[in-house]
């Protein structure tokens, strides 16, 4: 079960982060010196993803430019002297194969990794949600892929969260395999006080086998109106072997102002150039509060 594509959602209007969504993409927005889908990106190459396909949709060309070459500005920077710079622009059009195709409504999740069928064939795939951004030491993708690959199965991923937040998340009902890994039997999309299956939710990471583009394709618009990937993944459960990994890793929802405001805040102190800087900028401004 070889997996060397990925698929990500980047198709949504990113309503929690306006104003300045308005006209940037969210997942354009810098965490550091880097947008938050080029981590996404980088974590799916770390896992040993070959071609990934970007789902957009009308307003979000900058993504598109952002993985392309720019000669004019590499040659502006070659003749400056700034080979550096030049090389990490350079290295983002050449970090994978990326190509694009558009969600032209905004129908859910559900559809919007349906708009992949073609890009996917008859291959197994991931799927990483551009929100997401994840910290650890191993790619949370590649953990996902080894438990697919040992049980022949698709897999989620999933930690436990609180009784209060899985109302904001899809809940699993499982049992236990191994040691952080565990048999998905069913699953529903934000429950509601009682009903949720267990304490842990699905966070941003998937990957899937070609069946999930069946399901979709007989799944009704589910919560708020939309295809829900997590209906068409309950479908597929009941049919074919699935696992949900309860990934090592810390997970940033960058979708959401705290969220994003922690992935730069942590990222940027662990980095060797403003790292400490910033660990001494806060320890003083802490202080003086």
């Amino acid at each position: 079960m070889k997996v060397r594509k990925a698929v990500i959602p980047a198709a949504g209007l990113g309503t929690r982060m306006l104003p300045a969504t308005k006209t940037v993409p969210k997942e354009m927005l810098p965490i550091v010196d880097k947008p938050a889908i080029q981590y996404i990106i980088e974590e799916a190459v770390a896992s040993g993803i070959e071609d990934i396909l970007i789902v957009t949709n009308r307003a979000k060309s900058a993504v598109d430019d952002y993985f392309d070459y720019v000669p004019e500005l590499e040659d502006v920077l070659s003749r400056s002297g700034k080979s550096v710079e030049r090389d990490a622009v350079r290295r983002t059009a050449d970090i994978a194969n990326v190509f694009y195709v558009r969600q032209k409504e905004t129908k859910g999740l559900g559809h919007a990794v349906w708009r992949a069928k073609r890009f996917v064939g008859a291959e197994p795939f991931a799927v990483l949600l551009g929100d997401d951004i994840m910290m650890g030491e191993k790619p949370v993708t590649k953990q996902l892929i080894d438990a697919a690959e040992k049980y022949h199965a698709a897999a989620l991923g999933v930690q436990r969260v609180t009784p209060e937040a899985i109302s904001s998340y899809s809940s699993v009902q499982i049992s236990q395999l191994e040691n952080r890994v565990y048999k998905v039997t069913d699953m529903n999309e934000k429950p509601r006080a009682g009903e949720a299956f267990s304490d842990f939710a699905i966070l941003g990471r998937y990957v899937l086998t070609r069946r999930i583009f069946e399901m979709l394709e007989n799944t009704s618009p589910g919560y708020g109106g939309e295809i829900q990937l997590t209906d068409g993944l309950r479908a597929l459960c009941r049919e074919a072997p699935m696992v949900a990994v309860d990934f090592e890793a810390r997970r940033y929802d960058t979708g959401n102002l705290p969220g994003f405001l922690e992935a730069t805040i942590d990222f940027a102190l662990r980095d060797v150039n403003v790292g400490p800087w910033l660990k001494e900028f806060l320890i003083e401004k802490v202080k003086s509060m």
